[in-house]
């Protein structure tokens, strides 16, 4: 299995979580508007030592190339993390993808921009086909962008979320649909490149 590399945008570097991520994760994570549209899984309110569970816990299984993870920053500002984004590939009906961005960084197409690049590696670098991802059917940012990023809905299921159980709309990502969605935008070749 290939570790996590860093991947390069336009506007946007993602480079391998590590444990130094901690305090800005706790910062910009514990926010009720960010964690209650997360799902469920996530605890509320986010306990004093959340970051570093979360990192104690994805960092062995980077290093093992069992989960890919990403701190989300911008070039102009590679120091400060804006977000963050994790892969998991588990069974061809199953994929684990989450993500969250920072509040005061929303609206500004930056998942839009993340999540195309780390398709990019999960199709060309990991050579998955497809991928099945999910969110609340009340998400509607989180719909566009995978309307933008070449999603097609398949279905709906019922999930528990901070506010109570919520429909949740299933989606399925394709190898062949993002090339097509991609060649349209005319994007660069690549946009991964390796540490």
């Amino acid at each position: 299995m290939m570790k996590t590399p860093t991947l390069d945008t336009e506007r946007l570097i993602l480079r391998p979580l590590c444990m130094e991520d901690a305090e800005q994760i706790q910062e910009k994570f514990n926010n009720w508007n960010v964690i209650k549209i997360i799902g469920g899984g996530v605890p509320w309110p986010y306990p004093d030592d959340g970051a570093i569970t979360f990192l104690e816990s994805i960092l062995p299984k980077m290093e093992a190339g069992e989960t890919y993870g990403w701190a989300i920053t911008l070039k102009s500002h590679p120091e400060e993390l804006i977000g963050q984004m994790a892969y998991r590939h588990i069974t061809e009906q199953q994929d684990h993808r989450s993500f969250w961005l920072g509040e005061p960084y929303w609206g500004k197409g930056y998942m839009t921009e993340a999540i195309e690049a780390v398709q990019d590696f999960i199709f060309f670098d990991l050579g998955v086909e497809k991928i099945i991802v999910k969110n609340s059917k009340s998400n509607e940012a989180s719909r566009r962008i995978k309307e933008k990023t070449g999603a097609r809905l398949i279905g709906e299921a019922k999930s528990d979320y901070h506010e109570g159980p919520q429909i949740e709309e299933i989606w399925e990502v394709t190898k062949e649909n993002w090339s097509k969605v991609r060649t349209n935008k005319n994007f660069p070749p690549q946009h991964t490149f390796e540490n």
